[in-house]
Protein backbone atom coordinates (compact mmCIF):
# COMPACT_ATOMS: atom_id res chain seq x y z
CA UNK A 1 0.00 0.00 0.00
CA UNK A 2 1.31 3.60 -1.44
CA UNK A 3 1.60 7.10 0.93
CA UNK A 4 -1.58 7.86 -1.23
CA UNK A 5 -3.80 4.65 -0.40
CA UNK A 6 -2.97 4.77 3.13
CA UNK A 7 -4.04 8.54 4.02
CA UNK A 8 -7.12 7.36 1.83
CA UNK A 9 -8.14 4.39 4.24
CA UNK A 10 -6.97 6.73 7.65
CA UNK A 11 -10.07 9.54 5.82
CA UNK A 12 -12.66 6.56 5.84
CA UNK A 13 -11.90 5.25 8.37
CA UNK A 14 -12.26 8.66 10.19
CA UNK A 15 -15.18 9.58 8.12
CA UNK A 16 -16.92 6.31 8.63
CA UNK A 17 -20.27 6.08 10.58
CA UNK A 18 -19.34 5.63 14.57
CA UNK A 19 -21.04 2.31 14.81
CA UNK A 20 -18.35 0.70 12.19
CA UNK A 21 -15.52 2.78 13.73
CA UNK A 22 -16.32 1.08 17.18
CA UNK A 23 -16.65 -2.78 16.19
CA UNK A 24 -15.16 -4.93 18.07
CA UNK A 25 -11.63 -5.32 17.13
CA UNK A 26 -11.08 -8.34 18.97
CA UNK A 27 -13.66 -11.26 20.68
CA UNK A 28 -12.66 -10.40 24.15
CA UNK A 29 -14.36 -6.59 23.28
CA UNK A 30 -17.62 -8.69 21.51
CA UNK A 31 -20.32 -7.25 23.58
CA UNK A 32 -23.10 -9.79 24.03
CA UNK A 33 -24.52 -13.31 22.68
CA UNK A 34 -22.78 -14.84 25.28
CA UNK A 35 -24.29 -18.35 24.92
CA UNK A 36 -23.33 -17.62 21.53
CA UNK A 37 -19.63 -16.66 21.38
CA UNK A 38 -18.47 -15.95 24.74
CA UNK A 39 -15.90 -18.02 26.12
CA UNK A 40 -15.88 -21.70 26.53
CA UNK A 41 -18.42 -22.06 23.61
CA UNK A 42 -18.29 -24.06 20.57
CA UNK A 43 -18.44 -21.43 18.06
CA UNK A 44 -15.63 -18.94 20.17
CA UNK A 45 -13.72 -22.16 20.18
CA UNK A 46 -13.57 -23.08 16.89
CA UNK A 47 -12.88 -19.18 15.49
CA UNK A 48 -9.91 -19.08 17.68
CA UNK A 49 -8.40 -22.13 16.50
CA UNK A 50 -9.09 -21.40 13.39
CA UNK A 51 -10.91 -24.87 12.97
CA UNK A 52 -14.90 -23.19 11.65
CA UNK A 53 -16.82 -24.59 9.71
CA UNK A 54 -19.71 -23.18 7.29
CA UNK A 55 -22.02 -21.12 9.64
CA UNK A 56 -24.94 -19.05 9.32
CA UNK A 57 -25.47 -16.47 11.51
CA UNK A 58 -29.09 -15.41 12.38
CA UNK A 59 -30.63 -12.18 13.84
CA UNK A 60 -32.29 -8.89 13.84
CA UNK A 61 -30.28 -5.90 12.66
CA UNK A 62 -27.60 -4.79 14.54
CA UNK A 63 -26.88 -8.10 16.86
CA UNK A 64 -23.33 -8.26 15.24
CA UNK A 65 -23.67 -10.67 12.57
CA UNK A 66 -21.01 -9.23 10.41
CA UNK A 67 -19.21 -7.79 13.21
CA UNK A 68 -18.86 -11.97 13.53
CA UNK A 69 -17.50 -12.29 10.31
CA UNK A 70 -15.42 -9.71 10.47
CA UNK A 71 -13.63 -11.15 13.81
CA UNK A 72 -13.00 -14.10 12.33
CA UNK A 73 -11.43 -12.63 9.01
CA UNK A 74 -8.58 -11.61 11.62
CA UNK A 75 -8.25 -14.92 13.47
CA UNK A 76 -8.11 -17.25 10.39
CA UNK A 77 -5.12 -18.23 8.10
CA UNK A 78 -7.79 -18.45 5.43
CA UNK A 79 -8.29 -15.98 2.49
CA UNK A 80 -11.51 -14.02 3.64
CA UNK A 81 -13.73 -12.87 0.86
CA UNK A 82 -16.59 -10.73 1.11
CA UNK A 83 -19.75 -10.94 -0.66
CA UNK A 84 -22.91 -8.97 -0.83
CA UNK A 85 -26.11 -10.91 -1.48
CA UNK A 86 -28.08 -7.94 -2.86
CA UNK A 87 -25.40 -6.91 -5.89
CA UNK A 88 -23.58 -10.04 -6.17
CA UNK A 89 -25.01 -12.64 -8.89
CA UNK A 90 -23.93 -16.51 -9.82
CA UNK A 91 -21.17 -14.63 -12.23
CA UNK A 92 -19.48 -13.34 -8.93
CA UNK A 93 -20.24 -16.97 -6.87
CA UNK A 94 -17.91 -18.35 -9.79
CA UNK A 95 -15.29 -15.84 -9.76
CA UNK A 96 -14.67 -16.23 -5.99
CA UNK A 97 -15.05 -20.36 -6.43
CA UNK A 98 -12.32 -20.14 -9.55
CA UNK A 99 -9.90 -17.71 -7.39
CA UNK A 100 -10.45 -20.55 -3.86
CA UNK A 101 -9.34 -23.33 -6.46
CA UNK A 102 -6.68 -21.64 -7.64
CA UNK A 103 -5.63 -20.07 -3.86
CA UNK A 104 -5.73 -24.10 -2.53
CA UNK A 105 -3.88 -25.51 -5.57
CA UNK A 106 -0.71 -22.90 -5.47
CA UNK A 107 -0.57 -22.44 -1.83
CA UNK A 108 -2.79 -24.62 0.07
CA UNK A 109 -4.39 -22.08 1.67
CA UNK A 110 -8.44 -22.77 1.97
CA UNK A 111 -11.13 -19.74 1.27
CA UNK A 112 -13.98 -18.24 3.55
CA UNK A 113 -16.36 -16.88 1.94
CA UNK A 114 -18.86 -14.52 3.96
CA UNK A 115 -21.85 -13.54 2.38
CA UNK A 116 -24.06 -10.59 4.23
CA UNK A 117 -27.96 -10.84 3.38
CA UNK A 118 -28.10 -14.33 2.20
CA UNK A 119 -31.53 -14.91 2.28
CA UNK A 120 -31.60 -12.54 -0.96
CA UNK A 121 -29.38 -15.42 -3.08
CA UNK A 122 -32.02 -17.31 -5.11
CA UNK A 123 -32.12 -20.97 -5.74
CA UNK A 124 -29.95 -20.57 -8.42
CA UNK A 125 -26.86 -18.88 -6.64
CA UNK A 126 -26.95 -20.72 -3.62
CA UNK A 127 -27.04 -24.28 -5.92
CA UNK A 128 -23.40 -22.38 -7.49
CA UNK A 129 -22.25 -22.81 -4.18
CA UNK A 130 -23.91 -25.96 -2.76
CA UNK A 131 -20.88 -28.49 -4.22
CA UNK A 132 -18.00 -26.34 -2.81
CA UNK A 133 -19.07 -25.97 0.58
CA UNK A 134 -19.98 -29.95 0.52
CA UNK A 135 -16.17 -30.37 -0.95
CA UNK A 136 -14.54 -28.43 1.73
CA UNK A 137 -13.18 -25.75 -1.33
CA UNK A 138 -15.18 -22.76 0.81
CA UNK A 139 -15.77 -22.17 4.43
CA UNK A 140 -19.39 -19.85 3.24
CA UNK A 141 -20.37 -17.87 6.32
CA UNK A 142 -23.92 -16.40 5.51
CA UNK A 143 -25.47 -13.54 7.37
CA UNK A 144 -29.11 -13.17 7.24
CA UNK A 145 -32.02 -11.63 9.47
CA UNK A 146 -34.11 -14.02 7.98
CA UNK A 147 -35.34 -17.12 9.29
CA UNK A 148 -32.94 -19.77 7.42
CA UNK A 149 -34.86 -22.59 7.77
CA UNK A 150 -37.42 -20.39 5.32
CA UNK A 151 -34.81 -18.71 3.00
CA UNK A 152 -31.80 -21.24 2.44
CA UNK A 153 -31.73 -24.43 0.49
CA UNK A 154 -31.89 -27.38 2.52
CA UNK A 155 -29.24 -28.91 1.22
CA UNK A 156 -26.95 -25.83 2.18
CA UNK A 157 -28.33 -25.43 5.54
CA UNK A 158 -27.18 -29.16 6.34
CA UNK A 159 -23.84 -28.36 5.79
CA UNK A 160 -24.05 -25.11 7.84
CA UNK A 161 -24.09 -24.51 11.73
CA UNK A 162 -26.85 -22.05 12.32
CA UNK A 163 -26.15 -19.69 15.30
CA UNK A 164 -28.97 -17.72 16.33
CA UNK A 165 -28.36 -13.93 17.60
CA UNK A 166 -30.65 -12.21 19.89
CA UNK A 167 -31.42 -8.74 20.12
CA UNK A 168 -28.94 -6.92 22.87
CA UNK A 169 -30.29 -6.36 26.55
CA UNK A 170 -30.42 -3.34 27.67
CA UNK A 171 -27.39 -3.84 29.78
CA UNK A 172 -25.50 -4.60 26.86
CA UNK A 173 -26.43 -1.56 25.29
CA UNK A 174 -25.52 0.33 27.89
CA UNK A 175 -22.18 -0.84 27.76
CA UNK A 176 -21.79 -0.15 24.28
CA UNK A 177 -23.12 3.65 24.60
CA UNK A 178 -20.80 4.33 27.49
CA UNK A 179 -17.50 2.74 25.54
CA UNK A 180 -18.29 4.75 22.65
CA UNK A 181 -18.76 7.78 24.63
CA UNK A 182 -15.29 7.32 26.66
CA UNK A 183 -13.05 6.01 23.59
CA UNK A 184 -10.99 9.24 22.36
CA UNK A 185 -9.76 6.93 19.13
CA UNK A 186 -12.96 5.69 18.11
CA UNK A 187 -16.23 6.78 19.85
CA UNK A 188 -16.59 10.84 21.32
CA UNK A 189 -14.41 10.72 23.95
CA UNK A 190 -12.92 13.30 22.54
CA UNK A 191 -15.83 15.86 22.62
CA UNK A 192 -16.86 17.99 25.65
CA UNK A 193 -19.66 15.25 26.11
CA UNK A 194 -22.39 15.77 28.59
CA UNK A 195 -25.21 13.29 28.91
CA UNK A 196 -28.16 12.54 31.12
CA UNK A 197 -29.09 9.23 32.19
CA UNK A 198 -32.92 10.05 30.90
CA UNK A 199 -31.58 10.55 27.60
CA UNK A 200 -29.22 7.22 27.74
CA UNK A 201 -32.44 5.47 29.04
CA UNK A 202 -34.41 6.86 26.42
CA UNK A 203 -31.46 5.77 23.65
CA UNK A 204 -31.62 2.29 25.30
CA UNK A 205 -34.93 1.59 25.22
CA UNK A 206 -35.88 2.87 21.62
CA UNK A 207 -32.96 0.93 19.93
CA UNK A 208 -34.92 -1.87 20.42
CA UNK A 209 -31.63 -4.18 20.98
CA UNK A 210 -29.91 -3.01 17.77
CA UNK A 211 -26.38 -1.48 18.78
CA UNK A 212 -26.18 0.20 15.27
CA UNK A 213 -29.49 2.53 15.80
CA UNK A 214 -28.50 2.79 19.18
CA UNK A 215 -24.70 4.55 18.23
CA UNK A 216 -26.31 6.31 15.05
CA UNK A 217 -28.72 8.12 17.09
CA UNK A 218 -26.21 8.88 19.47
CA UNK A 219 -23.26 10.14 16.81
CA UNK A 220 -26.57 12.16 15.45
CA UNK A 221 -27.28 14.02 18.78
CA UNK A 222 -23.54 14.74 19.45
CA UNK A 223 -22.82 16.15 16.11
CA UNK A 224 -25.92 18.24 16.13
CA UNK A 225 -26.04 19.44 19.28
CA UNK A 226 -24.25 22.93 19.80
CA UNK A 227 -22.41 23.74 22.88
CA UNK A 228 -23.67 25.59 25.76
CA UNK A 229 -22.07 29.10 27.07
CA UNK A 230 -19.99 26.82 28.86
CA UNK A 231 -18.63 24.74 25.68
CA UNK A 232 -20.26 21.65 26.66
CA UNK A 233 -22.05 19.92 24.51
CA UNK A 234 -24.97 18.68 26.65
CA UNK A 235 -27.41 15.65 25.67
CA UNK A 236 -30.68 16.08 27.27
CA UNK A 237 -33.74 13.70 27.28
CA UNK A 238 -35.39 16.28 24.51
CA UNK A 239 -31.79 16.01 22.39
CA UNK A 240 -32.57 11.83 22.53
CA UNK A 241 -36.27 11.95 21.29
CA UNK A 242 -35.30 13.88 18.60
CA UNK A 243 -32.63 11.76 17.53
CA UNK A 244 -34.27 8.31 17.51
CA UNK A 245 -37.40 8.74 15.72
CA UNK A 246 -40.48 6.00 16.01
CA UNK A 247 -38.84 2.81 14.60
CA UNK A 248 -41.03 0.98 11.55
CA UNK A 249 -42.20 -2.17 13.04
CA UNK A 250 -40.15 -5.51 11.57
CA UNK A 251 -43.17 -7.47 10.27
CA UNK A 252 -42.65 -9.57 6.88
CA UNK A 253 -46.26 -10.45 5.93
CA UNK A 254 -44.41 -13.84 4.45
CA UNK A 255 -41.75 -14.14 6.31
CA UNK A 256 -40.77 -15.43 9.94
CA UNK A 257 -41.96 -12.35 11.82
CA UNK A 258 -45.71 -12.73 10.45
CA UNK A 259 -45.90 -16.22 11.62
CA UNK A 260 -43.58 -15.94 14.99
CA UNK A 261 -46.44 -12.82 15.64
CA UNK A 262 -49.70 -14.84 14.71
CA UNK A 263 -48.15 -17.38 16.74
CA UNK A 264 -47.63 -15.41 20.19
CA UNK A 265 -51.28 -13.41 19.34
CA UNK A 266 -53.20 -16.90 19.64
CA UNK A 267 -51.18 -18.62 21.89
CA UNK A 268 -51.72 -15.29 24.29
CA UNK A 269 -55.75 -15.52 23.63
CA UNK A 270 -55.23 -19.01 24.55
CA UNK A 271 -53.55 -18.25 27.24
CA UNK A 272 -56.39 -15.87 28.99
CA UNK A 273 -54.34 -12.91 28.76
CA UNK A 274 -56.12 -9.89 26.76
CA UNK A 275 -53.62 -7.46 27.23
CA UNK A 276 -50.48 -9.51 25.48
CA UNK A 277 -53.43 -10.53 22.48
CA UNK A 278 -54.38 -6.75 21.99
CA UNK A 279 -50.85 -5.46 21.58
CA UNK A 280 -49.77 -8.42 19.04
CA UNK A 281 -53.10 -7.53 17.40
CA UNK A 282 -51.64 -3.77 17.63
CA UNK A 283 -48.47 -4.90 15.64
CA UNK A 284 -49.80 -6.63 13.26
CA UNK A 285 -52.17 -4.24 11.98
CA UNK A 286 -50.03 -1.03 12.63
CA UNK A 287 -47.55 -3.53 10.24
CA UNK A 288 -50.05 -3.94 7.62
CA UNK A 289 -51.21 -7.68 8.67
CA UNK A 290 -54.26 -8.21 6.37
CA UNK A 291 -57.29 -7.98 9.06
CA UNK A 292 -59.15 -10.23 7.03
CA UNK A 293 -56.45 -13.38 8.33
CA UNK A 294 -56.16 -12.38 11.65
CA UNK A 295 -60.60 -12.40 11.41
CA UNK A 296 -59.95 -15.71 9.94
CA UNK A 297 -57.99 -17.05 12.80
CA UNK A 298 -60.28 -15.69 15.24
CA UNK A 299 -62.91 -18.05 14.13
CA UNK A 300 -60.70 -21.04 13.99
CA UNK A 301 -59.42 -20.36 17.75
CA UNK A 302 -62.94 -19.78 18.86
CA UNK A 303 -63.93 -23.59 17.57
CA UNK A 304 -61.04 -24.83 18.48
CA UNK A 305 -59.43 -22.89 22.13
CA UNK A 306 -62.94 -22.03 23.50
CA UNK A 307 -65.04 -24.40 21.81
CA UNK A 308 -68.46 -25.47 23.84
CA UNK A 309 -67.02 -23.89 26.88
CA UNK A 310 -68.18 -20.67 25.69
CA UNK A 311 -70.28 -21.64 22.73
CA UNK A 312 -70.85 -17.93 21.77
CA UNK A 313 -67.43 -17.17 21.07
CA UNK A 314 -67.46 -18.86 17.69
CA UNK A 315 -70.93 -16.21 17.23
CA UNK A 316 -68.53 -13.42 17.94
CA UNK A 317 -65.56 -14.44 16.27
CA UNK A 318 -67.81 -14.80 13.36
CA UNK A 319 -69.43 -11.59 13.30
CA UNK A 320 -66.21 -9.75 13.95
CA UNK A 321 -65.39 -11.47 10.11
CA UNK A 322 -68.38 -10.09 8.84
CA UNK A 323 -67.70 -6.60 10.09
CA UNK A 324 -63.85 -6.16 9.04
CA UNK A 325 -65.12 -7.34 5.54
CA UNK A 326 -68.01 -5.16 5.53
CA UNK A 327 -66.16 -2.23 7.03
CA UNK A 328 -62.52 -2.93 5.98
CA UNK A 329 -60.07 -0.87 7.76
CA UNK A 330 -59.41 1.46 9.83
CA UNK A 331 -63.16 0.78 11.40
CA UNK A 332 -62.52 -2.72 11.18
CA UNK A 333 -59.85 -3.14 13.89
CA UNK A 334 -62.62 -2.53 16.12
CA UNK A 335 -64.70 -5.42 15.95
CA UNK A 336 -61.37 -7.15 16.03
CA UNK A 337 -60.43 -5.96 19.22
CA UNK A 338 -63.87 -6.86 20.75
CA UNK A 339 -63.62 -10.49 19.47
CA UNK A 340 -59.61 -11.15 21.08
CA UNK A 341 -61.08 -9.59 24.32
CA UNK A 342 -64.09 -11.33 24.76
CA UNK A 343 -62.18 -14.82 23.09
CA UNK A 344 -59.22 -14.22 25.78
CA UNK A 345 -61.25 -13.81 28.71
CA UNK A 346 -63.88 -16.94 27.89
CA UNK A 347 -63.11 -20.20 29.29
CA UNK A 348 -61.51 -22.54 27.14
CA UNK A 349 -61.88 -26.14 25.96
CA UNK A 350 -60.10 -28.02 23.18
CA UNK A 351 -62.73 -31.34 23.66
CA UNK A 352 -64.27 -31.25 20.85
CA UNK A 353 -61.43 -30.24 18.31
CA UNK A 354 -59.84 -33.51 20.15
CA UNK A 355 -62.89 -35.59 20.06
CA UNK A 356 -62.58 -34.79 16.32
CA UNK A 357 -58.71 -35.66 16.15
CA UNK A 358 -59.54 -39.18 17.89
CA UNK A 359 -61.86 -39.65 15.20
CA UNK A 360 -59.83 -38.75 12.55
CA UNK A 361 -57.31 -41.19 13.61
CA UNK A 362 -59.67 -43.82 13.98
CA UNK A 363 -60.97 -43.50 10.59
CA UNK A 364 -57.17 -43.39 8.86
CA UNK A 365 -56.39 -46.90 10.69
CA UNK A 366 -59.06 -48.69 9.10
CA UNK A 367 -62.18 -48.81 11.79
CA UNK A 368 -65.15 -50.83 10.45
CA UNK A 369 -67.22 -47.70 8.89
CA UNK A 370 -70.49 -49.76 7.77
CA UNK A 371 -73.71 -47.61 8.67
CA UNK A 372 -76.04 -50.31 10.59
CA UNK A 373 -79.56 -51.05 9.17
CA UNK A 374 -81.25 -48.90 11.74
CA UNK A 375 -79.47 -46.08 10.49
CA UNK A 376 -79.66 -46.34 7.17
CA UNK A 377 -82.38 -44.07 4.81
CA UNK A 378 -85.38 -45.28 4.43
CA UNK A 379 -86.89 -42.75 2.32
CA UNK A 380 -86.69 -44.33 -0.89
CA UNK A 381 -88.89 -46.87 -2.71
CA UNK A 382 -87.63 -50.34 -2.00
CA UNK A 383 -85.40 -49.30 1.37
CA UNK A 384 -88.05 -50.84 4.09
CA UNK A 385 -87.41 -54.09 2.01
CA UNK A 386 -84.13 -53.62 2.37
CA UNK A 387 -84.21 -53.52 5.95
CA UNK A 388 -83.26 -49.69 6.19
CA UNK A 389 -84.17 -47.94 9.07
CA UNK A 390 -85.61 -50.91 11.04
CA UNK A 391 -85.37 -50.87 14.58
CA UNK A 392 -84.82 -46.94 14.52
CA UNK A 393 -86.21 -45.04 17.93
CA UNK A 394 -87.58 -41.65 16.84
CA UNK A 395 -85.85 -39.80 20.17
CA UNK A 396 -88.62 -37.23 20.03
CA UNK A 397 -91.13 -39.70 20.78
CA UNK A 398 -89.42 -40.79 24.24
CA UNK A 399 -89.02 -38.61 27.31
CA UNK A 400 -86.68 -35.61 27.32
CA UNK A 401 -86.36 -36.90 23.54
CA UNK A 402 -83.56 -39.27 24.17
CA UNK A 403 -83.71 -42.94 23.84
CA UNK A 404 -81.12 -45.26 24.46
CA UNK A 405 -79.63 -46.76 21.28
CA UNK A 406 -76.56 -47.34 19.07
CA UNK A 407 -75.51 -44.77 16.85
CA UNK A 408 -71.46 -46.79 15.55
CA UNK A 409 -70.96 -48.98 13.16
CA UNK A 410 -71.87 -52.51 14.54
CA UNK A 411 -69.85 -54.21 16.98
CA UNK A 412 -68.19 -51.04 17.81
CA UNK A 413 -67.83 -50.18 21.25
CA UNK A 414 -68.58 -46.58 22.37
CA UNK A 415 -65.23 -45.09 21.74
CA UNK A 416 -65.65 -41.81 24.11
CA UNK A 417 -64.33 -39.11 21.96
CA UNK A 418 -65.86 -35.90 23.39
CA UNK A 419 -64.89 -35.67 26.91
CA UNK A 420 -66.87 -32.24 28.06
CA UNK A 421 -64.26 -30.08 30.10
CA UNK A 422 -65.57 -28.72 33.55
CA UNK A 423 -65.56 -25.48 32.04
CA UNK A 424 -68.03 -22.97 31.66
CA UNK A 425 -70.64 -24.10 29.52
CA UNK A 426 -69.33 -27.57 28.42
CA UNK A 427 -69.84 -27.81 32.58
CA UNK A 428 -73.54 -28.53 31.64
CA UNK A 429 -72.74 -30.62 28.48
CA UNK A 430 -71.37 -32.94 30.99
CA UNK A 431 -73.80 -33.18 33.48
CA UNK A 432 -76.14 -33.69 30.97
CA UNK A 433 -73.99 -36.78 29.29
CA UNK A 434 -73.72 -38.06 32.52
CA UNK A 435 -77.15 -38.18 33.52
CA UNK A 436 -78.02 -39.93 30.28
CA UNK A 437 -75.30 -42.55 30.92
CA UNK A 438 -77.23 -43.29 34.14
CA UNK A 439 -80.38 -43.42 32.66
CA UNK A 440 -78.73 -45.96 29.67
CA UNK A 441 -77.46 -47.78 32.59
CA UNK A 442 -80.86 -48.22 34.24
CA UNK A 443 -80.58 -46.18 37.43
CA UNK A 444 -83.27 -43.42 37.71
CA UNK A 445 -83.94 -40.53 35.59
CA UNK A 446 -82.11 -37.50 36.63
CA UNK A 447 -83.35 -34.42 36.05
CA UNK A 448 -81.17 -32.34 33.14
CA UNK A 449 -80.18 -28.77 33.19
CA UNK A 450 -81.86 -26.43 31.13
Amino acid sequence: MDLFSYQAEREKGANAPLAARMRPETLDELVGQEDVVGPGTLLRRAIEADRLMSAIFYGPPGTGKTTLARLIAKYTRSAFVTLNAVTAGVADVRRVVDEARERLGMYGQRTTLFIDEIHRFNKAQQDALLPHVEEGLIILIGATTENPYFEINKALLSRSQVFTLRPLSPAHLRQIAKRALTDPDRGLGALPLEVTEEALDHWIRFAEGDARRLLGALELAALTTPPDENGKIVLTREVAEASIQRRAVVYDRSGDSHYDTISAFIKSIRGSDPDAALLWLAKMLEAGEDPVFIARRLVILASEDVGNADPQGLVVATAAFQAVQWLGMPEGRIPLAQAVTYLACAPKSNASYMALEKALSDVRRGVSLTVPPHLRDANYPGARELGHGKGYRYPHDYPGHWVEQSYLPPGMKPPGYYRPSDQGYERIIRRRAAARRKNAAGTPEVEEDR
